[in-house]
């Protein structure tokens, strides 16, 4: 998605929404007298953040092993 052209003055005046609507993904493109001058975007560090929490859980999970008897036994019972 490209990001949406703000100028300086607009961030200025609506800091809060603007990093409000950051927060959920949007991104801008701030200009100065119709230049861009730089991005406001989603830190990196949160989707790595995010990313790590993903993979630990995933580690979590793939150290808890079934014995084929549980898994057998936890079919059979769902069967009922």
């Amino acid at each position: 998605m490209t990001p949406k052209k703000i100028s300086v003055e607009h961030l200025k005046s609506n800091f809060d929404e603007i990093l409000r609507r950051v927060e959920v993904g949007e991104s801008f493109s701030i200009t100065k007298r119709g230049k861009p001058v730089a991005d406001a975007m989603l830190s990196l560090s949160i989707d790595r953040s995010k990313a790590q929490v993903a993979i630990n859980t995933i580690m979590a999970v793939k150290k808890h092993s079934v014995s084929d008897q549980e898994l057998l036994a936890g079919l059979k019972a769902g069967r009922k």
